[in-house]
């Protein structure tokens, strides 16, 4: 059985997160990750979009997600992600959402802190 993988990296959004009041205020950037395994559902064999998970369609599932509404932490943030589109997408069995936060107020020079959830399918 074969199953298809689709990485999307550096989903970046503006938005409200976080705990602090600044943060709420100004808002950052962030940029998500998601990778999304699926069932291919015979688009392998058929080249055909309809047969397939698309790819803008996650895009902007998660953008839509994330920028829907403020949170307090980026680990809600990306379960939100997820379970959106494990509610959306049929086909997917597993997603993995990664949100950085590059400007995170923490006293330290950093590049980046980031937080990774991952749900799967209940079978």
């Amino acid at each position: 059985m074969s199953k298809v993988v689709f990485r999307i990296m550096g989903i970046a959004a503006f938005a409200r997160h976080g705990v602090h009041v600044a943060e709420r205020q100004l808002g950052q950037r962030f940029t998500m990750d998601l990778v999304v395994t699926a069932d291919p559902n015979g688009s392998l064999e058929s080249d055909r979009y309809a047969d397939s998970t698309c790819y803008g369609e996650l895009t902007e599932t998660a953008l839509q997600t994330f920028t829907g509404r403020d949170f307090n932490l980026i680990e809600a943030a990306a379960a939100s992600v997820a379970d959106a589109i494990l509610a959306r997408f049929p086909k997917v069995e597993a997603v993995a959402v990664t949100v950085h936060k590059p400007s995170a107020p923490v006293a330290a020079v950093l590049a980046d802190i980031e937080a990774t959830v991952e749900r799967r399918r209940a079978l």
